[in-house]
């Protein structure tokens, strides 16, 4: 059994791993549009707004990557009493799978960093944030929350984004409780003092961190492991995972054990929320009983997911299963999608400028028509999404004895056609949820439709979508060919 093999056989033991994180969260908002003149008033671009997206930031995106992993996540983090703070609040309810603990601070602002990107290129972002040090009494809520939810984890994330949450006695009762109970500890680290972070088990700067922590130029790895022992001979570290953009990263640990991991990722979209996706992987790999190495190993693969899609994106636990097993395998498991990492791959089209169509069925015994229809339909996009009928929702549409074959079965043929880029499950009874998520720019349906008739079609015309209505390949039917079967 190869190395990422092994690695493979055991991501399904990050599902339901406890862990507990406390740091810095933001609302991330991102305006997409277009450009195409500058403003009268001042040499600068106009960009016409036609999309919004906003999503958990900072330690609510490692928050957020747990969860995707399949994780049970306890969070505590500080918020302002404002709009933004309930949409924070909003946004970790709707994760289902985590017990978040916001203390909210009537003298500070929830911290929100809004991008705007045009024509696929970031052209501004601003700010808007507190970063000042807790007020006492809100950092002993924090500190009761702490105690309170440590008693079931079994790893610690401190996500120090250096707004104020991550107070020096912050860190040391966290530290101190998790030690004292033999939890690992991680910790994302920001600025230079390293003290406040004393005792923990795993420390993740990115190569610039290490540098200003230890005030050394860092030329090449031997440098990079000198500079890492440092921080582990005067902090009382057990070991550093230094990440190191396009050259990976290195695992150092107290005794004399360094092991480089070279860098995963093909192509690179976005870096945004990286550090946050290795620390999440890097927690739910040691949760469930990983060695360090191995833990970063997966970590690593991860890494090199995520800087493949666009803005603060997470990675999957099938997405991550996938990527270590066989190449062909997983390039056809690729196609097929959970609805999250769906939105996440059509964000990435997009951001190319790719046009993304979109049509569903249940697909039940692929026949010539669906052929024929899947061609014409990709004819009409850049990148085609089919949205496929769960098992259940084909029963309730089709009647007790269909599906003839089951939703995996049905999607794995799906995605074994060069017309199609990717299948997406859905178990409601119409696609208008998936459409929502999505977006397409086009909506495909057969001749046997009407306009009125499409499901998402007044939707998708909301935003300047179109709706394109394509003949059907007559004699062709899955009901009349299991009506010959069973007669």
């Amino acid at each position: 059994m190869s190395y990422k093999q092994r690695l493979a056989s055991e991501v399904e033991r990050l599902r339901d791993t406890r862990v507990l994180c406390v740091g810095d969260v933001m609302l991330d908002r991102y305006i997409y549009g277009d450009v195409q003149r500058s403003s009268p008033e001042a040499p600068i671009p106009v960009l016409k707004v036609r999309d919004e997206r906003a999503m958990l930031g900072g330690a609510g995106n490692v928050v957020r990557n747990l969860s995707a992993l399949g994780a049970q996540v306890s969070f505590v983090s500080v918020v302002g009493e404002d709009d933004a703070g309930v949409e924070i609040g909003e946004m970790l309810d709707e994760l289902g799978d985590v017990t978040a603990r916001l203390v909210r601070d009537k003298t500070r602002r929830s911290t929100v960093k809004t991008r705007y990107v045009g024509m696929s290129q970031q052209m501004l972002r601003a700010d808007l944030e507190s970063d000042t040090a807790l007020s006492l009494d809100c950092q002993d809520e924090v500190i009761r929350y702490i105690q309170s939810l440590m008693l079931d984890v079994q790893v610690l994330v401190l996500s120090d984004y250096g707004k104020g949450v991550l107070t020096s006695d912050v860190c040391r009762v966290a530290i101190e409780e998790a030690r004292a109970r033999n939890i690992p500890v991680i910790v994302d680290p920001k600025g230079r003092n390293y003290y406040r972070y004393s005792g923990a088990n795993v420390v993740t700067p990115n190569r610039r961190e290490l540098s200003e922590a230890t005030g050394v130029v860092l030329a090449d790895d031997a440098s990079i492991v000198d500079s890492a022992r440092v921080l582990i001979s005067q902090f009382g570290i057990s070991s550093v995972l230094v990440t190191r953009s396009q050259h990976g990263m290195s695992v150092v640990d107290s005794e004399t054990a360094v092991t480089h991991l070279p860098a995963e990722a093909r192509e690179v979209f976005d870096v945004s929320g990286a550090g946050d996706t290795v620390v999440s992987t890097l927690a739910a790999a040691l949760a469930a009983g990983l060695s360090l190495v191995d833990a970063a190993g997966l970590a690593n693969v991860a890494a090199g997911l995520v800087v493949g899609k666009v803005g603060t994106a997470v990675v999957y636990r099938d997405e991550l299963s996938a990527k270590l097993r066989d190449r062909a395998l997983a390039s056809l498991e690729n196609k097929v999608a959970v609805q999250h990492a769906a939105q996440d791959i059509v964000a990435g089209w997009r951001h190319k400028g790719l046009r993304v169509g979109f049509t569903n069925g249940c697909f039940d015994l692929l026949h010539p028509g669906h052929v024929a229809l899947l061609g014409q339909a990709r004819a009409l996009c850049d990148r085609l999404v089919v949205g496929l009928n769960s098992d259940a929702s084909v029963s309730r549409l089709k009647g007790p004895t269909r599906p003839i074959q089951p939703d995996i079965a049905r999607a794995t043929v799906l995605a074994s056609l060069a017309n199609v880029d990717l299948v997406v499950m859905f178990e409601e009874d119409t696609p208008a949820k998936l459409i929502e998520m999505l977006r397409p720019d086009v909506l495909i349906k057969g001749g046997d439709y009407t306009v009125e008739t499409i499901v998402g079609a007044e939707f998708v015309q909301s935003y300047g979508g179109s709706v394109e209505i394509i003949d059907l390949v007559p004699g062709f039917s899955t009901t009349r060919t299991v009506e010959k079967m069973n007669s």
